[in-house]
């Protein structure tokens, strides 16, 4: 990392991606370990969510969409992580069909953060 201070929860969106994107030695860093370690110190899969992985080279989006559209209207509490965002980062995460706003990005950055300690994330 190139010696930056850790962003408070309530900085900008803009000064946590900075930070998360000057991390990590490399931008990708294949493997789930280093994950798994970070979610098991933040106590988050249990019980184990349901996920659907949507690949391919097109209609991940619409797939994306459509599968969410469902299992809202089946009264399923459904979260979307998509990557690439167009536009706004903010793109990449749904709830219930809503993006998510900027400060909840925030504070989920600064509580990982905090979580993680010495383990290596990257921001792919």
């Amino acid at each position: 990392m190139k010696n930056k201070s850790i962003p408070q929860a309530a900085s900008p969106l803009a000064s946590w991606l900075s930070y998360l994107e000057n991390l990590h030695s490399k931008s990708i860093d294949l493997g789930l370990e280093r994950v798994s370690q970070v979610a098991a110190r933040l106590d988050i899969l249990k019980p184990a969510p349901f996920v659907f992985t949507v690949a391919g080279t097109n209609g991940k989006g619409t797939t994306c969409r459509t599968l969410e559209s469902v299992l809202i209207a089946a009264g399923y509490r459904v979260g979307v992580y998509s990557s690439p965002h167009l536009v706004r980062y903010t793109e990449r995460v749904r709830v219930q069909g809503k993006e998510l706003a900027e400060s909840a990005h925030t504070a989920s950055f600064a509580e990982i953060e905090a979580a993680r300690g010495d383990i290596s994330l990257t921001y792919f």
